[in-house]
């Protein structure tokens, strides 16, 4: 893939979370080990990473030291970052949209867990009221 606009963390189509996402997967951290290390939750990273929340200062200066680039290129994708990706065959590309695709189910899996995590302590709480009527 030729660097048109279409690479994840470009800056020029990439957002903050696929610069975390990216810059965490080059390392090769998971999002748990990511939150241990900056001593967040889990559903924490996963914000970040999905665009729905963004770190407080110092968490941002942390989140740029464990991954080895500058603040600014986390904020913009400018200045020190992941170098420019190589040439791409179609093979990538497909791995590349499937890893995309992945990340959005994560996403909306996680939405739909907390969900039903909400539902679930609802129907505990009508029951329980139910029961002392």
């Amino acid at each position: 893939m030729s660097d048109t606009g279409d690479n994840y963390y470009g800056d020029d189509s990439a957002t903050f979370g696929d610069r975390v996402a990216a810059a965490r997967e080059t390392l090769g951290l998971s999002q748990v080990e990511l939150a241990r290390k900056l001593g967040v939750k889990l559903k924490t990273v996963t914000a970040w990473e999905n665009d729905i929340a963004e770190p407080r200062a110092n968490r941002l200066q942390m989140l740029a030291g464990i991954l080895n680039v500058s603040v600014m290129w986390l904020l913009t994708g400018a200045g020190d970052g992941l170098e420019a990706p190589h040439e791409e065959t179609p093979l990538e590309a497909d791995v590349h949209d499937i890893l995309i695709e992945l990340r959005r189910l994560r996403a909306d899996h996680a939405r739909l867990n907390d969900r039903l995590g909400g539902l679930e302590k609802r129907l505990r709480k009508a029951l329980k009221d139910g029961t002392r009527g």
